[in-house]
């Protein structure tokens, strides 16, 4: 079981990020703790004032301190000014440092993590979370450091002028450490409650919008809602505990305060009758414990953003600590041939019992197609994911001409390996980036128009506004599922892989679009090794071997006539599209 980590050791680790930015973090702890000292200095000018100025009649003492105070507050100003641009600029360099080690750590963590994970989740610690940090690095230090110096520096006033009853100040010190300690935990708790539900509502947030037309379609509008509604309302009233025991913490720390103040003045004033102190004495020692009460104030409101802070920080450093990807590989793949091998893998998915692949072996030819078939889950599209390795068998090894993936870096094997899915993924971008995504600066604009049309794309994106230039919305909004399905495709052309994976890639294009692809297919295919997956398995009638699988097992493979003489399984679904094609035909 992990250890949750202390405060102290999240916030140390915090302040690494603060190190390249030393020199200004440490200018603006100067300018702080400066700060700080000249509010303890306003007391003490308050004393030659009121003695010199008023009992006295001292006009020349009046001046003087007069002046004083006004070089007092411009230095005040300027320690200001500075300790808060000073601070305030390192925090927004180490926010956005977290940020891209996040999303470092996003782009590296294995596809098990997204299985296991709401995309709303994530995105709230880059967002939300992130943002708790920033008031942790920015107001909370401000506040920890110069009110802290604020209220030393005040005692150390008051100890000079009345060392007998500050004294008092120091019996409840430990007091009210007890009850912010009891109150930070309280809060801590609710901050990470808070963190987890903001990361379920962004992530019905997103469902819903992602969804939007099955919602409408389903009659869904008040499920959705009520959803909604649920999770906010819970987030309010985690917020709402948040903020009440802040508010809690301070007012009965400002309690304790005033008691003791209106002790000390009530000793104090006798004190200084018995004693024959001057008015100027006395009003400084009041002074400096009624000015020790906004800074005794906002330290124990620290508390709240502190422990938001922290419980955020524990968040981040949590998605920061996952396990990345494994890449243990070190042979540069360079370009591959394309032959493969399975030999006996098995698989099971991570969290699961039911073992996907049982003992599958397989030699997938170099430059031919081989078409998987078989019902769903039989453990088609799983063969298709452990060739680029997005995920590792548990037993058995997958061998690229005789060389083991594992033995290869990630990145050279999948830069052998193209995938167009049944589920297409296009970015908020022109066709043209969409189409040389992740190759943009190692090709020609005539290169991408050539895989467009080898795609049979260029004769809808000739008809668009601004043809390959055109925007294309989120996910490729503005498209057709077709159109859509072809630029993952074109962009298949283009990144001229010796290994083609083609799973469904078809699923969502016309019969009219379909015959072009095809035509297209047999042009990509050769002296390239393609594993397709396809439920029309009418469209893998001339693959040079069909293997069909059952429950994880390979129970027969061959030409298309050989499997449809030998396997009553691939007989039964063929004859069933069949029959289906066939009603589909009379409709039409």
């Amino acid at each position: 079981m992990t250890q949750t980590p202390s405060s102290w050791q999240t916030y140390k680790r915090l302040l690494r990020y603060v190190k390249p930015y030393r020199s200004a973090f440490i200018a603006g702890i100067v300018s702080m703790i400066l700060l700080g000292l000249s509010d303890a200095a306003i007391p003490v000018l308050i004393k030659p004032l009121m003695d010199g100025g008023f009992v006295e009649k001292d006009i020349g003492s009046l001046k003087q301190t007069l002046v004083l105070l006004i070089l007092l507050f411009l230095a005040r100003g300027i320690f200001g000014v500075s300790s808060t641009g000073a601070i305030t600029w390192v925090a927004g360099k180490v926010v956005i440092d977290i940020r891209k080690q996040m999303f470092r750590k996003i782009l590296s963590l294995p596809t098990t993590y997204y299985d296991n994970s709401t995309t709303g989740s994530t995105v709230s610690k880059v967002t939300y979370n992130v943002t708790e940090v920033t008031s942790a690095a920015t107001q909370t230090i401000t506040t920890l450091i110069r009110d802290s110096v604020t209220v030393i520096g005040l005692l150390a006033v008051a100890l000079y002028l009345n060392w007998q009853l500050t004294f008092l100040i120091f019996i409840i010190i430990p007091l009210v450490s007890f009850i912010a300690k009891r109150f930070a935990a309280r809060i801590r708790r609710f901050s990470h409650k808070t963190q987890n539900t903001m990361g379920e509502m962004t992530h019905v947030l997103e469902e819903t919008i992602k969804g939007h037309k099955v919602v409408k379609t389903f009659n869904g509008k008040d499920y959705e809602k009520r959803r909604f509604f649920d999770v906010a309302n819970r987030l309010r009233q985690i917020q709402h505990k948040v903020i009440l025991a802040g508010a809690t913490n301070t007012s009965v720390i400002e309690m304790v305060t005033a008691m003791m103040i209106s002790g000390v003045i009530f000793w104090g004033t006798l004190q200084a009758i018995e004693l024959n102190h001057t008015p100027g004495h006395l009003i400084a020692f009041f002074a400096a414990l009624g000015l020790m009460m906004s800074p005794a104030k906002r330290l124990a409101s620290a508390v709240q953003p502190l422990q938001r802070g922290l419980a955020a920080a524990e968040s981040i450093f949590s998605l920061l600590d996952q396990e990345e990807e494994r890449d243990a590989g070190r042979q540069d793949a360079g370009r591959l041939q394309g032959d493969i091998r399975f030999e006996q893998v098995c698989f099971t998915y991570p969290g699961t019992e039911k073992q996907v692949l049982d003992n599958i072996s397989l030699h997938i030819e170099q430059g031919k197609t081989f078409a998987l078939v078989g019902h769903s889950g039989s453990g088609k599209s799983t063969i298709a994911n452990l060739i680029p390795r997005f995920y590792d068998p548990q037993q058995g090894d997958i061998l690229i001409d005789s060389h083991s993936t594992a033995g290869f870096t990630l990145d050279s094997l999948r830069h052998n390996i193209a995938i167009v899915s049944q589920d297409v993924v296009l970015f908020n971008d022109t066709i043209r980036a969409n189409i040389a995504y992740g190759i943009s600066d190692k090709v020609t604009d005539e290169m991408v128009e050539c895989a467009a049309r080898d795609a049979h794309a260029m004769e809808f994106i000739e008809r668009l506004p601004n043809g390959m230039d055109t925007v294309i919305g989120e996910d490729g909004t503005t498209l057709s599922g077709g159109q859509k399905q072809r630029l993952a495709i074109a962009r298949a052309f283009l990144k001229d892989a010796p290994i083609l994976i083609l799973d469904e890639a078809t699923s969502a294009l016309d019969s009219v679009s379909e015959q072009q692809i095809y035509l297209a297919l047999e042009q990509l295919t050769k002296n390239r090794t393609t594993i397709m997956i396809a439920h029309r398995l009418s469209s893998m009638r001339n693959a040079d071997t069909i293997v069909v699988m059952d429950q994880g097992r390979i129970i027969d493979s061959g030409s298309h006539d050989e499997v449809h003489a030998n396997c009553p399984l691939y007989r039964e679904l063929y004859n069933m599209q069949q029959r289906g094609h066939q009603i589909d035909s009379s409709h039409a």
